[in-house]
């Protein structure tokens, strides 16, 4: 996609955005330009990828426990490009191609602790895209949006957009990996082959896993992990072969009760469960008395903090290859048939939306 050459003159005050209503209600509507204020910056959206959690307010109006109370704008993982920068002088200057972190910490009503070198796990941590608080965090996937220009982190030299707009994804996989320890030399087994279950296999293979074991229901996902770096793939259905793994190191990414069971059941003694797939709330029936005989770490991922600027680097040096992820590309006008096609694993793996 060409950047356009010149800035706009003015900004625009409606642009086209792609909004949850409720459960099988989104629809593709202009939405306001916010006026920015001193420290925000207004950012021209290039590319937006389809997460799953706006696959989960699409279909069920709420994700996990955040349920959709009032119209929001979705989307959290964009680049674009700054038309017009944070009047403090903070921040990029326009014209200037950029990915977004999509996270404001917070420390909430401050009756939580958490550790201050941890934002990510801060209980007011606003998300882009998000009906976790009200009013809801609006999202990204519109033409024009407003940020805050802390959020905004300038391309290096040479990273096309198109390839950047997976950083936020690929900086949640970096992130898990990092929990999962010093992996180089040793075995890992992935168990969900979706976006970011591949995009982990990625980071794995640049982080130097010895062996990379990748479970999947389907055989698509599966093949595009191999492209990815998997040394070995198996379908969930072969049970005998995913129990002879032993893996050091396992990351849950399906989030599914049967494949935290597999990554608990099928981890070496010894070894680290990196729970990284977002389960359903409540209880949840897992094997824990196998975790405790066999001393397993059980270790949660959630989301990334600085790690999207060592994800751009790794990018744009090539180190980090990811091409094999995005499957698909549609203009904002086909939002709803991108949706459909990023619900569907068999078809495709990270769907993009094209913005402008």
């Amino acid at each position: 996609m060409t950047l356009p050459e010149t800035l706009p003159e003015t900004l625009p005050e409606k642009a086209t955005g792609l909004v949850a209503h409720a459960a099988n209600d989104v629809r593709i509507e202009p939405v306001p330009v916010r006026v920015p204020n001193t420290t925000e910056a207004v950012v021209e959206v290039v590319y937006g990828g389809i997460c799953g959690s706006d696959l989960h307010y699409w279909r069920h109006g709420a994700a996990g426990l955040s349920i959709l109370k009032e119209p929001m704008l979705l989307g959290h993982e964009i680049v674009g490009v700054v038309r017009q920068g944070a009047s403090d002088g903070s921040g990029p200057t326009p014209g200037t191609p950029v990915a977004v972190h999509p996270a404001r910490p917070g420390p909430g009503d401050g009756s939580q602790r958490y550790p201050a070198d941890r934002p990510n796990l801060s209980p007011g941590c606003a998300y882009l895209g998000s009906a976790a608080h009200r009013p809801h965090t609006q999202g990204g996937f519109a033409h024009y949006v407003t940020l805050g220009a802390h959020m905004l982190r300038p391309l290096p030299a040479g990273l096309a957009l198109r390839t950047a707009a997976v950083a936020e994804p690929a900086s949640v996989a970096w992130h898990a990996v990092g929990r999962a320890g010093d992996v180089r030399g040793r075995s890992a087994l992935v168990i969900g082959a979706g976006p970011i279950g591949a995009l982990v296999v990625a980071v794995l293979r640049r982080a130097g896993a010895a062996q990379i074991t990748v479970v999947d229901l389907h055989e698509a996902p599966l093949e595009r992990a191999r492209a990815l770096g998997a040394t070995r793939t198996l379908l969930a259905a072969d049970r005998t072969a995913l129990a002879a793994v032993q893996p050091d190191v396992t990351v849950e990414s399906s989030g599914s009760v049967p494949g935290l069971t597999a990554a608990i059941t099928n981890t070496a003694r010894g070894g680290r469960v990196v729970m990284l797939g977002l389960l359903p709330p409540g209880e949840q029936p897992v094997p824990m008395a196998t975790a405790i005989e066999r001393e397993l770490e059980l270790t949660g991922s959630f989301r990334f903090n600085d790690e999207i600027d060592d994800v751009l680097q790794a990018l744009a040096d090539g180190s980090l290859d990811v091409e094999a992820v995005v499957t698909h590309e549609y203009a904002i006008e086909d939002a709803l048939t991108a949706l459909h096609t990023a619900a569907d694993p068999v078809r495709s793996g990270k769907v993009l939306l094209r913005f402008g």
